[in-house]
């Protein structure tokens, strides 16, 4: 009984090749650009809102190294 080479292509889920290289490279690419949409918009966002180091700066001469008082001079939160 001689071993013949199944010659039958089943094309419900084969994608190797050149439809299978564009598919990954159109995914990649549009990966690509709604990362870069979002980044532009959170840059458009956070352009106003801008660090202010006064809060922290303002006066450091008045804080203890052991002190409950140290919260004023922390990190606020953005207004």
């Amino acid at each position: 009984m001689a071993v013949t080479e199944n010659t039958k292509r089943r094309v419900c889920m084969n994608l190797n090749g050149v439809t299978g290289m564009l598919i990954a490279t159109v995914l990649l690419l549009s990966i690509l650009v709604g990362l870069t949409m979002w980044d532009i918009q959170v840059q458009q966002q956070q352009a106003t809102n801008y660090y202010d180091p006064a809060p922290i700066v303002g006066s450091l001469d008045n804080v203890k190294a052991q002190s409950t008082d140290n919260a004023k001079f922390a990190f606020q939160p953005a207004k």
